[in-house]
C-alpha cells in the first residue's frame, strides 16, 4: 500500500489529497455514541449519531458522510440490513461495523457483505483509531487512482475515455430534467506548424495554456473540459441558454487570444442536444454536430466560433 502511494505522488498532477472526512456513528447505546463521538472530535473528524439504522437511512439523505461506524444489532433495521442499503445506493461510503455477538457474526460475514472492517466489543479506542486511520488512508489512495483514470496526463483535464461517459450521463439527466445542454468543441489552427518548427514541448506548453484557458473562462462546477485527442477539446455546457452558450465559447476563444501562443489560434464549433427519447442516440448525435460545425469554422479559415443550427424544440419556446 505504501509502495502504490509513493508511486501516485510521483505521477504529474496526481497527489493524495486530504479528503474531508464525516462520520456518521449508528449504535442503539448512547454511551456508545457519547464515548465514540468524543473521541472523533478529539481526532478533528466530524460526525453526526443515529441511534439505529432507520435514523442513519434518513441523515443519509442530507449530509455527505465518508465512513459509518455501525452496530451489528439494532431494532428496525439492524448493522447489516444498513449495510446492504447504504452499498446499493451510497457505494462509495466505507462501513466500519461493531459487534458484541461473534458467535452469530464473523469478520468474513460482514466483509463478504461489503464492510470496509470489523470490530468487536468490547473495543479500545486505539483499535478504532488504527482502523479508521487505514480506511481513510484506503480513500485517499482509491479517489487518487480513480483520478488517474478519469484525468489526461499533459494536461490534466478529464481525458476522452470520461469524456465517453459523462456525454450519456448529462445528455440523458438533461432529458429526463428538461434543461439545454451544449457541446462545444474547439481545436486549435496552426498548431501543428509549431510542433514541426519549435518542437513538441513548445506544443506541449500551448495545450496546456489551452487547458488552463479553458478552466478559468468556463463556470465551476458547472461546465466541464476535456481533452477530446491531439490538439481538440471539448466542453459540456449545462444549464446555459444559447446566448450564454455562445458567450462562453467566444470568452474561451477571445482570452486564448491573449496568451503567449505564437501563431496559434482556434476554430470552436457549437451545438445543442436535441429532444427525444433515445439519450444515447441523441448523445452520439450531439457529438456529430459540434463536429460538423467545428469542421466548418476550420473550412472558413480559422479563429471563429460555428454554432451548428437545427429545427428548433418546444424547449426553445
Amino acid at each position: 500500500m505504501d509502495d502504490l502511494a509513493s508511486y501516485i505522488n510521483g505521477l504529474p498532477f496526481i497527489k493524495l489529497e486530504e479528503e474531508p472526512q464525516k462520520i456518521l456513528i449508528v449504535d442503539d447505546d448512547p454511551s456508545i455514541r457519547d464515548l465514540l463521538g468524543q473521541f472523533l472530535e478529539r481526532k478533528g473528524f466530524t460526525h453526526e449519531t443515529a441511534e439505529n439504522g432507520k435514523k442513519a437511512l434518513e441523515l443519509l439523505e442530507d449530509h455527505n458522510f465518508t465512513v459509518i461506524i455501525t452496530d451489528l444489532i439494532m431494532p428496525q433495521i439492524d448493522g447489516l440490513e444498513l449495510l446492504k442499503i447504504v452499498k446499493q445506493s451510497w457505494p462509495d461510503i466505507d462501513v466500519m461495523v461493531m459487534t458484541g455477538y461473534t458467535k452469530n457474526f464473523t469478520y468474513t460475514d460482514v466483509i463478504y457483505s461489503g464492510a470496509s472492517d470489523f470490530v468487536q466489543k468490547p473495543f479500545s479506542l486505539d483499535e478504532i483509531e488504527a482502523k479508521l486511520n487505514r480506511v481513510v488512508r484506503e480513500r485517499q489512495l482509491r479517489h487518487a487512482l480513480k483520478r488517474l483514470s478519469i484525468r489526461d496526463g499533459l494536461t490534466d483535464l478529464f481525458n476522452r475515455r470520461f469524456f465517453d461517459q459523462k456525454i450519456k450521463e448529462e445528455a440523458a439527466r438533461a432529458l429526463r430534467q428538461n434543461y439545454p445542454l451544449f457541446l462545444l468543441m474547439v481545436d486549435l489552427d496552426k498548431f501543428k506548424e509549431i510542433n514541426d518548427k519549435d518542437g513538441h514541448q513548445e506544443g506541449d506548453r500551448i495545450l496546456n495554456i489551452l487547458a488552463r484557458t479553458l478552466e478559468r473562462s468556463t463556470r465551476k462546477n458547472v461546465d466541464m473540459a476535456f481533452r477530446f485527442g491531439g490538439d481538440e477539446f471539448a466542453v459540456l455546457i449545462p444549464y446555459a441558454s444559447q446566448e450564454q452558450a455562445e458567450a462562453i465559447a467566444e470568452r474561451i476563444r477571445k482570452n486564448f487570444g491573449r496568451e503567449d501562443v505564437k501563431s496559434v489560434t482556434m476554430s470552436l464549433g457549437l451545438a445543442k442536444l436535441a429532444y427525444g427519447e433515445d439519450s444515447n442516440a441523441l448523445a452520439r448525435q450531439l457529438v456529430t454536430s459540434a463536429d460538423q460545425a467545428l469542421y466548418m469554422a476550420k473550412k472558413a479559415g480559422g479563429n471563429k466560433l460555428v454554432v451548428h443550427h437545427k429545427p428548433s424544440d418546444p424547449a426553445d419556446s
